[in-house]
Parts: C-alpha cells; structure tokens; sequence
C-alpha cells in the first residue's frame, strides 16, 4: 500500500490525480472524511464495488450502500432530489451526514432492484475534490472499528496495517474522527428521519 500525506485537510492535487487513477483502475482506497475514514472505489466500477463489498463484509442486496459527491449537482446525477430534500442537503451539506434518497437509473447494476442509495458530501476538501477529479461519485463505506477499538480507526498508520492488502492507497490527512455520519432517511422528504445519530446534528 502506497501511503500519500496530506497536511491540515489541503488538496494536493498531483495526490489527487494518482488517487483516480487508481479509482479508474478499479481499486479501492482508503481516504479521510469528516466523520471516519473510509474506503472507497469507482461507484460506477461494477467490479470494484464488489470487491469492495467482500472487504467489508456487505451484502448488496442487504445493506445501504453510500457514495461520496462532490457536490448537490453530482449528487442529482445519481439520487432523485425533489425540492424539499434540496433544501435540506443545501441546509445541512457539506457536513457529517449521509441522507437516504431514492436512487436514479445511472448507478451500476449492482444498485438495480434498490430503490435508495445513501448520499454523503463530507465537509473535507480530500473527499470532495477526490468526487469532482473522478468525475463520478465515490463508493463510500467507514472503515472498520476492529478491536484496537475507535481510536485505531482514526488513526492512519493502524489503518495502513488493517488494509494493507485490499487498498493500494491510503490518503492521510491525519488523525481522523472516531464518530461515524448521522443517518437522514430522506425518501420521504417531507418527513426527515434520523435512523442514526453519529456526528451531525439534525433539527428539521
């Protein structure tokens, strides 16, 4: 595993583009967000997602599956946003959320049959510009709170030893979070509800 440094949440952007290339390549990384890191591949990479559901133990078919955007525009390419959920992911995004939307037809097959895809704009410019540079959104899911417990999680030199062998990347932006994202059903968007309550704080 390569092990590329960022310095207080700043885009590097020769890092940047050697993280998409290995995106494009259909790898998996592990990056910074601001909540915990996480991994992460091409959400239009059939083959990189499951290979990056096998990583976590996720089950397609089962469990929520997240994409990081660069923004609300990237985001309507792949989640329907009806006016009420625009207002709230304008309200409350970039931040430390991940809403549950309905799913557009553009996501690979492994989201066909889901209805819902989990939407998150993290309030980290690494995450972010990672988005916009691929040009598509980023198969996200927080790594793994193993027995080190949470501190390890946030901590890059454990995550580089956890997941040596399933990511050719990871992008240290220093010692991360050890609070996961709040989780917003938002498929009906004029009735918000929290199903997890992690970092964000969530008042509509």
């Amino acid at each position: 595993m390569q092990i590329l440094k960022f310095y207080a949440d700043q885009v590097n952007e020769r890092f940047i583009a050697q993280a998409v290339e290995a995106l494009r390549d259909g790898h998996i990384i592990v990056y910074p967000t601001d909540t915990l890191y996480a991994l992460g591949c091409d959400a239009l990479n059939q083959r990189a997602i499951e290979r990056l559901c096998k990583v976590k133990g996720l089950n397609p078919d089962k469990n929520l599956l997240s994409v990081v955007c660069s923004d609300i525009g990237q985001a309507a390419e792949y989640a329907r946003i009806d006016n009420r959920a625009f207002r709230v992911l304008k309200e409350y995004l970039p931040g430390p959320f991940t809403f549950i939307l309905p799913a557009s037809t553009k996501l690979p097959k492994v989201f066909k049959g889901r209805k819902t895809v989990g939407v998150r704009i993290p309030d980290n410019n690494v995450a972010r510009a990672l988005a916009e540079a691929l040009g598509n959104p980023l198969l996200t899911s927080s790594v793994a709170v193993t027995e080190g417990g949470a501190e390890d999680a946030a901590e890059p030199d454990a995550l580089a030893m956890e997941y040596g062998a399933s990511a050719s990347l990871l992008l240290d932006g220093g010692t991360g979070s050890v609070e996961p994202s709040t989780i917003v059903d938002l498929m009906d968007s004029s009735a918000p509800e929290v199903l997890r309550q992690g970092k964000g704080d969530f008042n509509d």
